[in-house]
């Protein structure tokens, strides 16, 4: 017989934790920083770059090449338990200047506390940050959003490749500064791509053999398809 199955209880791994309430008049700025900060500091030293508190929330800023040991020392540390990744984005200003954000968003449920990581990467540089696939397996699909969209690698994933825009996307990043709103191709241009992409070769099956769709394919996608590599579809 297997054990007991045992709920997993909201803020468990805090001593005697009150009842969970809504914050009030809570400050723009300052406030109370989450406790996993200092567990960081004192573990990481300067890769942790700094910390603000901001309407309540704290906000990590770590060395982009230490962003894998700061999120698995997190998840994995039994003071911190940050069991789940609710969001991996990013953000770029209009600011020249101004570097890329990456951003993590991270919960521990049973201590009852969010965290928000940034690595902070210069435009010019190579935008390129660890995977953390390996410690959340929800990372794939947010990770390959962020590369569609934003253009960052995240190296180590294990299926890095385009997930909204369609794999053969030539016009770039949609949610860079620079990306034009018309797109970087004219409409007749956007139209004749369209037209000879062959959707029916990826999409239906209902006029062709699956051999002679598999056979339209690209030849990556082939590739890929003939090694049996299911991940993040």
């Amino acid at each position: 017989m297997s054990e007991r199955f045992q709920p997993v209880v909201v803020g468990r791994g805090v001593p005697d934790a009150a009842a969970p309430v809504s914050p009030k008049h809570v400050p723009h700025q300052g406030g109370a920083m989450n406790a996993s900060v200092d567990a960081l500091r004192t573990t990481f030293g300067d890769a942790i770059v700094r910390a603000d508190v901001v309407w309540g929330e704290t906000t990590v800023i770590v060395d982009p090449s230490r962003v894998l040991e700061v999120i698995r020392f997190l998840h994995d540390d039994p003071a911190q338990q940050y069991d789940y990744l609710s969001d991996v984005t990013a953000v770029e200003y209009r600011d020249l200047e101004r570097p890329l954000e990456v951003v993590w968003h991270l919960r521990s449920l049973p201590m009852r506390r969010f965290l928000r990581l940034k690595a902070l990467l210069p435009k010019g540089t190579p935008l390129a940050v660890p995977s953390v696939y390996e410690i959340y397996r929800g990372a794939n699909w947010l990770e390959r959003e962020c590369f569609d969209m934003f253009g960052i690698e995240f190296t180590g994933h294990p299926d890095l490749r385009r997930l909204l825009m369609w794999e053969g996307y030539k016009e770039g990043h949609p949610l860079r500064k620079d990306f034009p709103l018309r797109g970087r191709f004219s409409r007749s241009e956007q139209l004749r791509q369209a037209l000879a992409a062959n959707p029916e070769a990826r999409y239906s099956m209902e006029e062709l053999s699956i051999a002679d769709a598999f056979a339209d394919l690209p030849a990556d996608i082939r590739h890929r398809l003939a090694g049996g590599e299911a991940t993040g579809e």
